[in-house]
């Protein structure tokens, strides 16, 4: 067996599945891509101190954030800068899949690129990732807007053990 991306059949059958790859979406049709599914904005967050990574797992420190608030309307104006953001969706990964996530193109042909980490298999939890606004004139965004979409890889094989890390089960 080979390592290859999911498509789309293979997405919306793992989601409407057993599994439920991915739970508190909005849109089943507007978010299933050809080769993806986009996440979207639940929430932003300011950084409102340092943060520290040592060599071991106790020897890191989250920094803090601070929730902005979307205006009536849902809209919230971002200054240049770095923000925590947190997604609807719940992702839930099997032992044979993992995720990459990449930026939608219309973020970053504006000046705004997101950062994330690898969704390992075996991970559950409402994932966050680092949006950051280069354009100096800044960016605006509207809750429940699409941002990144993940793409999803079947392993060669099942792991034996998924993820355990402190993030497992995160804003549930």
């Amino acid at each position: 067996m080979t390592s290859n991306a999911l498509d789309r059949n293979s997405i919306a059958e793992l989601i409407l599945g057993s599994s439920r790859l991915i739970e508190s979406y909005l849109s089943l049709d507007e978010q299933l891509q050809p080769n993806g599914f986009d996440l979207s904005l639940k929430e932003v967050s300011r950084l409102t101190s340092k943060g520290s990574m040592g060599s071991g797992p106790d020897e890191r420190t989250l920094s803090d954030t601070e929730i902005l608030d979307f205006d009536r309307e849902g809209w919230l104006r971002l200054s240049p800068g770095p923000y925590l953001i947190s997604f609807n969706e719940i992702v839930n990964l099997p032992l044979d899949l993992m995720a990459l996530g990449r930026p939608r193109s219309s973020l970053l042909r504006s000046g705004v690129s997101i950062h994330t980490a690898v969704w390992d298999t075996g991970y559950r939890g409402r994932s966050q990732a680092l949006l950051v606004v280069h354009n100096d004139q800044g960016y605006a965004m509207q809750r429940d807007a699409r941002l990144m979409q993940l793409v999803f890889f079947h392993l060669t094989q099942p792991v034996s053990q998924g993820y355990q890390g402190r993030f497992h089960g995160e804003n549930l």
